[in-house]
């Protein structure tokens, strides 16, 4: 996944179009647990703030919830939900 840390839109918010994407297409289907903020730094190079605001917002679209101990994983859709 590449981030370009000088580009005009905000690494965090490259970084949840690029969870974003993946969720939609389905590599990252409903009920499956995506990478760790930890693995995501190591994947991309950004920091953990960073990294964790990509994800609050993602949370915050309900494209992805946390299952405490457990970690996060993609929501189930709901039937008001586009596809």
């Amino acid at each position: 996944m590449k981030i370009d840390p000088d580009g005009l839109r905000a690494p965090y918010l490259q970084l949840a179009d690029a969870l974003r994407a993946r969720i939609e297409a389905g590599e990252f289907p409903p009920g499956r647990k995506v990478p760790s903020q930890t693995e995501l730094e190591q994947e991309t190079g950004l920091s953990r703030n960073t990294v964790k605001k990509a994800l609050d917002v993602l949370k915050n679209e309900s494209l992805l919830i946390t299952a405490p101990g457990r970690g996060l994983f993609v929501a189930e859709r709901q039937d008001n939900q586009p596809t």
